[in-house]
């Protein structure tokens, strides 16, 4: 996997925080991300670029924003992203265009992506909130990952090495969430959300006046 960051200068203006969610693929954090962002008001999920082929049941821009390789590399000659990775042979990349937009607006953002995007991205955004999900356990990893691809014993073999290596990540994190329930991890994540909103340094002063 390979890793590079834009030399773009990135800096979020509005009150609106930064929430990255990381987990091993398969663990469900992009469908939680979504779902997260659908019934919670003033968050908006940030919609990853990549090359690969969509999946079944996946949507263009609303799962990812499906591009080709041509593209995606434009994308990285002008600067466009704010970190962006080679993952099993594909490209995914995180735009500043779409963070700056959504925070402009003065909404919460969630991204979803990988752990060295999350370290990456960790380098730029201190304040950043960092939640990583985990599988409830790698059998059911397993067997999530053959349920959704058509890749040979071998491809799926190195994916579980590679969510192990992940998994060893989550250390660098500020939350666990364990998927085992998808309505328990959704409401742990929805509660973090909250507590984060509820800090002394997001209440706005004026309101405090008499």
């Amino acid at each position: 996997m390979e890793r590079r960051k834009s030399k773009a200068a990135l800096k979020l203006a509005g009150k609106g925080e930064l929430f990255i969610v990381s987990a091993p693929s398969g663990a469900g954090k992009t469908t939680l991300c979504l779902k997260l962002s659908s019934i919670v008001p003033r968050i908006k999920h940030s919609i990853s670029f990549t090359t690969r082929v969509s999946r079944k049941g996946e949507i263009n821009n609303v799962h990812y924003t499906f591009i080709s390789k041509e593209k995606f590399k434009n994308m990285i000659n002008k600067g466009e992203f704010a970190e962006w990775a080679v993952v099993h042979g594909n490209l995914y990349g995180t735009s500043i265009k779409r963070l700056l937009e959504i925070n402009a607006k003065g909404y919460d953002i969630i991204l979803d992506i990988d752990t060295q995007g999350a370290a990456q991205m960790n380098r730029r955004f201190k304040d950043a909130v960092y939640i990583f999900i985990f599988p409830p356990s790698m059998k059911i990893l397993e067997k999530r990952l053959r349920s959704r691809m058509s890749e040979l014993n071998q491809e799926i073999k190195k994916r579980l090495a590679k969510a192990k290596e992940e998994i060893a990540n989550y250390k660098n994190y500020d939350y666990i969430v364990i998927n085992d329930d998808f309505k328990k991890a959704l409401k742990d994540l929805e509660s973090i959300i909250i507590a984060r909103r509820l800090r002394r340094t997001r209440v706005d002063s004026r309101l405090l006046k008499p």
